[in-house]
């Protein structure tokens, strides 16, 4: 089994901040860093033909191990040769442990678990008139399926089968999700728990790769929690560099979860950076925004992924340099011009912005299609230019051109 050093590499470290570009090598190619990681939840980067993913620039994707062991399930997806083969994509791919999806589709949550909370409630946070459908103890969380009410189980053991049988290239170790209302005092314990979890999956991991040498090596970052609080990020970050599997191992590389509030994300991911082992991969997850990869990436993560480009896409929202907008607005009804004339996408290059109003408003799927292109070439692009930026020298003029154009500052 190959060690850290072996499939990632730092290529230029940004001047005196926590932030570079790199490369991560792995069994179905590599990727160069920063880079930006599309969802494909249930396998499919929803509307867009993989080739077509491929061809916008991303270098992996991303899928769910929740979804996938509910439908196909992770045996049919094995029995295909793999998460790659099974969706006809060459290229690197991630799974994550489900660990989000049990606990907050199952527990009734909102889909947005990052907000303002000075005034915050828990029925701010969970969905109104939801049962809650998981609970969780010391060894896992038992859940029913959101598909057709199902009992489930779900373990560190058992999210490590799962994500082997799906062979993905990057795996996640199973976590708790918690809320930025969970009291101080849950936090800590389920720090604790998330800890204890860690050390399963890396022993389990262990024992499914000795069990499982027909397939490729996957590797397998822990994922540090602690809320908003500066001394339990870093006890986490701490803890989960120190864990060993029974053979051994650290793990490849960290993902950087949880709930946070958006005006503390640098903060937080500065203090896990400064406990995680420099020559680690970083994998920041669930974050998008133009100002989110700025910010992250200035701090030391180097992959995302994040379902926001191509879910409002399908809601009608296309970015541009000067920011998010609606494309189902009727300005647009008569602006035969390019959706973006400085996008080098297909959608920009053969489609006006009347054309995808006219589909937006008369629902057909398409819209759905084009706009995801475009969305998803946009944050992909962005990253490659941060990603340029560092390599060049010149990643705070980029940032200043970019965010304020963008955001109007």
């Amino acid at each position: 089994m190959p060690d850290s050093s072996q499939y990632f590499t730092i290529t230029t470290p940004l001047d005196g901040k926590l932030g570079r570009t790199g490369t991560l090598r792995t069994p179905h190619g590599e990727i160069r860093t920063p880079a930006f990681i599309p969802v494909g939840t249930k396998a499919t980067v929803k509307a867009v033909l993989p080739e077509t993913v491929r061809g916008l620039g991303a270098q992996a994707v991303l899928a769910n191990a929740y979804h996938l062991y509910l439908q196909p399930g992770a045996d049919i997806v094995d029995e295909a040769g793999g998460l790659g083969k099974f969706m006809n994509w060459s290229g690197p791919t991630f799974t994550d442990s489900g660990g989000f999806q049990v606990l907050s589709m199952g527990a009734g949550f909102k889909k947005v678990l990052a907000m303002e909370v000075s005034q915050a409630k828990p029925e701010d946070i969970r969905a109104h008139q939801r049962e809650r459908l998981a609970h969780v103890d010391d060894e896992g969380v038992t859940f029913k399926s959101h598909i057709d009410g199902s009992k489930h189980r779900f373990t560190p053991e058992v999210s490590m089968r799962i994500q082997h049988q799906l062979g993905a290239d990057i795996i996640f170790a199973f976590d708790e999700l918690t809320t930025l209302v969970d009291t101080r005092e849950y936090q800590e314990s389920s720090v604790e728990r998330t800890h204890a979890w860690a050390q399963r999956c890396l022993d389990e991991h262990e024992q499914q790769t000795v069990d499982r040498p027909h397939r490729p090596y996957q590797a397998l970052f822990g994922v540090v929690q602690g809320a908003q609080y500066e001394d339990l990020r870093r006890k986490a970050a701490r803890g989960l560099t120190e864990l060993r599997s029974f053979d051994g191992r650290p793990f490849d590389g960290y993902g950087i979860g949880g709930a946070l509030e958006k005006h503390q994300l640098g903060t937080i991911v500065q203090w896990v950076n400064e406990e995680l082992p420099d020559e680690t991969p970083k994998h920041m997850l669930g974050i998008s925004e133009p100002d989110d990869l700025f910010v992250a990436i200035e701090n030391g993560a180097d992959t995302f992924d994040c379902v926001s480009p191509s879910r409002v896409a399908r809601n009608g929202a296309i970015y541009l340099p000067t920011g998010r907008v609606n494309m189902d607005k009727a300005r647009y009804k008569r602006d035969f011009n390019p959706i973006d004339d400085t996008c080098d996408c297909y959608t920009c290059a053969n489609y006006t912005r009347a054309y995808l109003h006219h589909l937006y408003k008369s629902k057909e799927l398409l819209g759905s299609t084009l706009a995801t292109i475009h969305n998803e070439r946009f944050i992909v692009r962005l990253v490659d230019r941060i990603r340029d930026s560092i390599d060049g020298g010149y990643f705070a003029d980029l940032r200043s051109e970019v965010l304020g154009t963008y955001y109007g500052a």
